[in-house]
């Protein structure tokens, strides 16, 4: 079984042609302009847009998980939250959804195959992203050996086991790869982890022969300087099969979904 969070319809920005993406949820990274930031947390999660909140607390008087003194205190959603998603529906506004759904890999296929034969005459398929795709590694393969004829491109960090990475890798028809930041120390500031693995695997693609994209997403003053472009250039330099690099403007709206989740936006609580 796998958790996606997402499935988006006629994708143009994530492959080649035209696509569905499948958004698988966990990720290792916590990097600190995430723009999917209901992508990092493996489980489902209810989200909810609390600045719109009314203050009626209906949420709170069917819940069977918050105590007496979170009711007292006013609390929207207990921190014994189960997710069971009994709330929902008592929201007037509709302020509350569940973020995760739970499928097999039959389940999923089967809905990737739905319209595959339209997304086929696009010259298009399926993209897996997240999260990070590779942290369901065995959901991921499944579901993609269950549509060989189905053209399938991977989403990454590139923080993965050299073992899943490559298997996945040679699984997919095209893997794009991000590049955040080549100087480790840098990379484990912004994003909470190190690079080494991921400089491994990108190794890895450069050996194989086969075709490869890198993303580079441009946060200003972290990824986008000179130092670090250059450096990525350089790391990729002896790359033949690298089809070719691609810089990702920064999504000015990055922070907007993090009062979802119940989260500062990281990138903007460090400018201040």
């Amino acid at each position: 079984m796998g958790i996606i969070f997402d499935i988006k319809e006629f994708s143009v920005h994530d492959g080649p042609g035209v696509r569905q993406t499948v958004f698988l949820k966990g990720c290792p990274l916590r990097c600190a302009w995430c723009h999917n930031p209901e992508g990092q947390q493996m489980q489902p999660q209810l989200l909810i847009r609390r600045h719109e909140c009314a203050g009626c607390h209906r949420c709170s008087q069917v819940c069977e998980h918050m105590t007496e003194e979170e009711k007292l205190e006013g609390s929207i959603i207990a921190r014994a939250c189960v997710v069971c998603g009994k709330c929902m529906n008592t929201c007037p506004d509709y302020l509350r959804r569940i973020c995760g759904e739970e499928l097999s890999a039959q389940e999923l296929a089967a809905r990737i195959r739905k319209n595959a034969d339209e997304y086929a005459m696009m010259h298009g398929g399926v993209t897996f992203s997240g999260g990070e795709p590779l942290m369901q590694s065995e959901f991921l393969i499944e579901t993609m050996k269950l549509i060989p004829d189905v053209h399938k491109v991977i989403e990454t960090s590139g923080y993965a086991s050299p073992e899943v990475f490559r298997e996945v890798f040679d699984t997919a028809d095209l893997t794009m790869c991000d590049i955040k930041l080549i100087d480790g120390e840098l990379h484990r500031r912004y994003t909470g982890v190190d690079n080494d693995c991921i400089l491994q695997n990108i190794e890895y693609m450069k050996k194989s022969g086969k075709g490869f994209i890198i993303r580079i997403p441009l946060i200003p003053g972290i990824t986008d300087t000179e130092e670090n472009l250059a450096s990525a250039r350089d790391f990729l330099s002896d790359a033949k099969n690298l089809i070719r690099i691609e810089y990702l403007p920064y999504n000015t709206m990055a922070g907007a979904k993090y009062e979802w989740v119940g989260r500062e936006y990281e990138l903007r609580r460090r400018k201040q």
